[in-house]
């Protein structure tokens, strides 16, 4: 039960930390350049991204279409549409923070890096003969040897 609620305080830190850096980014921004150039250079910024992210989008399932034909199995570009979702999303969020963390999902290269990342994390290396490796991890595969005997009534 306590495994299931260890992620709780992560988002609610996340919660309140976010919009706070934002508040203040735009704050330090805002008296350097001014109030109007900063709320203009958000703007650009949202509408940029979403200019980006809706080319980046076809792009990927350009390539989701291609790796379907050859009957591969898409993985990797179907990691990089949730990157590229979630790069939207952030670049549509009102702030530098995220207008940064937004774009790092949206150019090519990072999203590329991370989505690779993702899927090395996923994926269980193979064992001796081939097959998933059967190291007596916790949450990994195990194998139970014993024997058995059907008792039919």
């Amino acid at each position: 039960m306590l495994g299931a609620m260890a992620p709780f305080p992560v988002f609610l830190l996340l919660f309140l930390l976010v919009p706070l850096t934002e508040i203040w980014f735009l704050i330090v921004v805002g008296g350097w350049i001014g109030a109007l150039p900063t709320v203009l250079l958000v703007v650009v910024t949202a509408v940029a991204g979403a200019a980006l992210a809706r080319y980046q989008g076809f792009a990927t399932l350009q390539r989701l279409q291609a790796a379907l034909a050859r009957g591969e199995a898409p993985a990797l570009e179907m990691l990089e549409g949730v990157l590229l979702l979630i790069g939207a999303l952030l670049l549509l969020t009102p702030g530098f923070f995220t207008d940064l963390a937004g774009f790092v999902c949206l150019v090519p290269a990072s999203r590329r890096w991370l989505a690779l990342r993702g899927l090395q994390r996923m994926t269980v290396p193979p064992g001796p003969r081939g097959g998933p490796s059967d190291s007596g991890t916790p949450g990994g595969p195990r194998t139970i040897e014993g024997e058995f005997q059907r008792d039919d009534d």
